[in-house]
């Protein structure tokens, strides 16, 4: 037994979700690739089984009071494992939405930045542009004795700098310490002269200390006379070289000229989280929100009358509406001429407020009582601000931001710090500048930059941190990320990514990682670092479990596991275990049947032109987009393509989507940079259908989701049993009192809460799970109660409402898009992001086709089993075919040979992408050098085309 513990993690009777009680048993130290259908029961293995087990086990070793702030750890449901290690999970959650999270933070890459910068900086002050230094009078002596023999020069203390005003007080001064001379902008004279100064003009006045000629055993009467002009000149000193130049001395940290200053230099004074460093008009968040005249006025071409001002559209109060009115007729302004051409000096009083002007403002509130008085304008601008500003309220802060947009911080230009800092560089940058680089470019810099050899000696550890960061980032495919990059606005896959070289960094062993699909939004380019990089993580002798559909990351596994063979109650087994090799051999693993070949999704035979309309997008610059101009036939299935970071998502989602959405829907979000897109009028209707959870609460289900539950309450409502009863269809519904059990709110669970134990939750003792109280349960269509309904898996409630076309409609596309094993009343709060995506679609593909519809699905195939995929392409095929457009952002290669149109973005990510590489049929996109994407797609299509060739003559054969 102990050599299996030791070798092996073993897994006995997992039952969590589908698991139908099984055995595993997974090599340690080894990649193990865990593949099934999606909804098999992979991430009930991996995740809420092994995963669990280990955090559990884990967290159960520390102390009660420690544990209790690590909320809630579940037992799964398993007899045994054997053999595990920690776990660490890395999944696609995305990272902090917390602005002050940023890509170079959250990699530790910026806590090293800080130090370097801290240690190795030097200083310049930002309005002279020299290097501020704080000299000792020793250092002042050296650097003064420099100077070849009988050079000839005197030692003035500056008093007086650039200051307006006739400084009697000042000359006086000196004159009573018993100066004589003293220069006066840059005019050698004597103290006992009548100095007048010009009160309105600055002056520089400095007091000769001493005259000296260089020249050996001068050393201490030259410290005295320095010590004496530190003294007057409050730490700052000058030294006139006759007839050279002049030395300015500063022994605080400052600059001599203007007295710039900057304290010794710490990594706090870095950190954009710490006030020590961060901006003081931005808080260190780099932006501001301020008010954008964009959103205030969406179209300018509609008159005040029309409500041209969007937040201050009437609604239940006629406060603003009527002060718009006042204020028109106050100035003349003609409330049925478009905004765009009312003269700007006038619009200007109306936007940004009357000033010293009283405007005359009569108000008639809801009851009919009469207010006149003269007022202060203060502007629909500074409206908005004022109310965001001073008001408690959420709802009100809510709508105020509408109108609101991030802009750079006018202080810090985005640096996100004070200006001391950013006057602090390495080579000639400054950490704000270094955190505008890409990783990529970061790499180079630190490469390349120039450093005394007392700088290298310092920074050497530091800079190898840096890189070795840097380098794994790199390796996983992100090197287009600029580090100040907000953590938020990452994808799922590069976040996961990130944590991924994250973890690499911290350089663990012994430890068990599960990952959830790495390759999601990598380019096949990317991939292959992938998966050396995991290769690396196991090499270090850790195990690591992924959770993958992807073909290369499969073959490159040294185990394969494949669940299934179906998915819901139809999965939950291991259909096949073994090296990949040994997979592709098993007639039962469906897995296997796809990586050998046996099965493959077929490339279509000829490619749709579509019916002559197009959308064409002129002069995109959002992000990283160059000027891009981009064009697709409506009418086809089209595939929008390119590496990670190249600009898709900001051409789509940010730039088309956007803009249609405005259009159409009159949505607030404004669109990215764009000059036009023709062809939107060819369109009346834009579904964008994303990973985002279709409900937050398990109250949510498919069958609330796609509506399909209001046509099964209406026809248990029509049973005679019901309407004897007097039952309304909402006596069904479990949200509202009457026939949901009122003991557990119709939760049909009831949540016990232990304070140092996990929280736990029992079947409701009253319903015993139903939701439903007694009376309603005893209404029964065909044999079965609301409750027994819910519990039924969608491809049998197909068969159970076969005489009902409307229900049997919704239900039959949630089975075509592959979701039949899932229950109708399923929360939705535990399906997997993918899952959530296909429930939307099928609650889109029910409704009659107007062949004027956009859908655009961003990686639809996430979570995807190459058997899944083929049948959602059928599915999406068939929206084409009925007319509609389909739009997919995707770099799954069986989807994209498939297409009848790519547009294909790159040629690089980051800067170096953000133009259209290629486009047209994938035949024709092939042939494209500079395309990535053509050159991988080559050989899928070459390799199924040829599989198709070989399956023909297989059915010739048989004839």
């Amino acid at each position: 037994m102990k050599r299996v513990s030791k070798d092996f993690i073993v897994v006995k009777g997992a039952r969590a979700h589908n698991l139908k009680n099984i055995d595993v048993t997974i090599p340690r130290n080894q990649l193990v690739v865990v593949t099934g259908l999606s909804g098999s029961g992979k991430s009930s293995l991996a995740f809420d089984t092994i995963y669990a087990e280990g955090q559990r086990r884990y967290v159960e070793s520390l102390s009660a009071y420690a544990r209790q702030f690590l909320g809630q750890m579940d037992k799964p449901d398993v007899d045994t494992i054997e053999g595990l290690s920690p776990a660490i999970s890395i999944d696609q959650k995305t990272t902090s939405r917390n602005p002050r999270s940023t890509v170079g933070t959250v990699t530790e890459i910026y806590d090293y930045l800080r130090l370097l910068f801290a240690r190795i900086g030097t200083p310049i002050c930002p309005n002279h542009g020299i290097e501020i230094t704080s000299q000792t009078v020793e250092q002042m002596v050296d650097r003064v004795l420099e100077y070849p023999e009988r050079t000839k020069l005197q030692v003035l203390a500056p008093i007086v700098s650039g200051r307006k005003g006739t400084h009697v007080k000042v000359l006086e001064d000196i004159k009573k310490q018993g100066y004589v001379r003293v220069r006066v902008n840059g005019e050698m004279l004597d103290v006992s002269e009548e100095i007048t100064l010009e009160k309105n003009k600055k002056h520089s006045i400095e007091v000769v200390i001493d005259r000296i000629v260089v020249k050996e055993g001068i050393a201490s009467r030259l410290a005295d006379s320095l010590e004496s002009a530190l003294k007057l000149g409050g730490g700052r000193v000058l030294i006139d070289v006759m007839g050279e130049e002049e030395l300015l001395f500063s022994e605080h940290h400052a600059c001599p000229h203007c007295g710039f200053s900057i304290g010794e230099l710490e990594p706090r004074m870095f950190s954009f989280n710490s006030p020590f460093g961060a901006c003081p008009s931005c808080d260190g968040l780099g932006s501001k929100l301020e008010v954008d005249l964009e959103l205030v006025i969406p179209n300018w071409d509609v008159s005040l009358n029309e409500h041209a001002i969007a937040p201050w559209e009437p609604t239940s109060s006629q406060y603003y509406p009527q002060l718009l009115k006042s204020v028109c007729n106050h100035y003349g302004i003609d409330m049925d001429m478009p905004v765009k051409d009312i003269p700007k000096d006038l619009f200007d009083k109306v936007l940004y407020g009357s000033g010293e002007e009283k405007v005359y403002f009569r108000y008639v509130n809801e009851f009919g009582q009469v207010k006149e008085n003269e007022i202060l304008f203060e502007g629909v601008i500074p409206n908005i601000e004022r109310r965001y500003r001073e008001t408690s309220s959420d709802y009100v802060r809510e709508q105020m931001e509408k109108y609101m947009a991030e802009q750079a911080c006018p202080k810090c230009k985005g640096g996100r710090l004070k200006p001391e800092s950013l006057a602090v560089f390495v080579g000639d940058k400054t950490i704000a500048d270094v955190t505008k680089y890409s990783v990529q470019e970061v790499q180079e810099f630190f490469s390349t930059v120039e450093l005394t050899e007392k700088q290298q000696k310092i920074a050497h550890l530091i800079l190898r941190e840096i890189q070795e960061r840097v380098g794994f980032l790199v390796n996983v495919g992100l090197d287009y990320l600029t580090l100040s990059r907000a953590a938020g606005t990452l994808s799922g896959g590069e976040a996961q990514r990130i944590r991924l070289a994250t973890q690499i960094g911290s350089r663990l062993t012994g430890v068990l990682y599960i990952l959830d699909e790495p390759s999601i939004g990598l380019h096949q380019r990317d991939n292959d670092r992938l998966i050396r990089t995991l290769q690396e993580m196991r090499d270090l002798g850790n195990t690591l479990i992924v959770v993958e559909h992807d073909e290369d990351t499969m073959m490159a596994a040294d185990y394969l596991l494949d669940i299934g063979p179906g998915a819901g109650i139809h999965g939950g087994q291991v259909v096949s275990a073994g090296t990949p090799a040994e997979v592709m051999q098993d007639e039962n693993s469906l897995t296997g049947k796809y990586l050998s070949g046996k099965e493959f999704i077929p490339v279509p035979l000829e490619r749709r032109k579509g019916d002559g309309r197009k959308v064409e997008i002129v002069g995109a610059k959002e992000n990283n987009l160059k000027n891009a101009k981009m064009s697709f036939p409506l009418g086809t299935f089209v595939a929008v393509t390119g590496v990670s970071g190249s600009g898709k998502s900001t051409i789509i989602n940010e730039v088309l989507y956007k803009s249609l959405a405005q259009k159409l829907y009159k949505a607030k979000a404004k669109p990215g940079a764009h000059k036009e897109i023709k062809g939107l009028e060819q369109l009346d209707k834009v579904i964008d259908i994303d990973q985002s959870p279709i409900g937050r609460t398990p109250r949510s289900n498919p069958a609330t989701y796609t509506g399909v539950f209001d046509d099964i309450r209406d026809v248990f409502a029509q049973t005679n049993e019901a309407k004897v009863r007097g039952y309304q269809k909402g006596r069904f519904s479990f949200n509202v009192k009457g026939g949901r059990c009122e003991a557990c709110r119709g939760d049909g669970i009831i949540k016990i809460e232990m304070h140092f134990l996990p929280d736990v939750y029992v079947p409701c003792e009253v319903c015993h799970g139903k939701r439903y109280n007694r009376e309603t349960l005893e209404v029964k269509y065909k044999d079965k109660n609301i409750s027994e309904v819910l519990g039924m898996t969608i491809e049998d409630g197909v068969e159970f409402f076969a005489n009902i076309p409307k229900i049997k409609r919704k239900l039959q596309t949630l089975v075509d898009v592959g979701l039949g094993y899932m229950k109708l009343g399923q929360p939705a709060t535990t399906l997997s992001g993918g899952e959530a995506q296909r429930v939307k679609l099928a609650s889109e593909l029910h409704r009659r086709s107007t062949g004027r519809t956009l859908y655009i699905l961003d990686e639809p195939t996430t979570g995807l089993h190459a058997h899944d995929i083929a049948r959602l392409l059928e599915v999406l095929q068939r929206l084409v075919e009925s007319g509609e457009t389909v739009l997919v952002i995707e770099h799954n290669l069986d989807v994209i040979k498939t297409a009848d149109y790519i547009i294909d973005l790159g040629p690089e990510g980051g800067d170096k992408g953000g133009q259209i590489v290629a486009s047209g049929t994938p035949e024709q996109v092939v042939k494209e050098e500079r395309s990535y994407t053509g050159k991988y797609l080559k050989e899928i299509l070459d390799r199924d085309k040829a599989r198709m060739k070989e399956k023909i003559k297989e059915v010739e054969l048989s004839q």
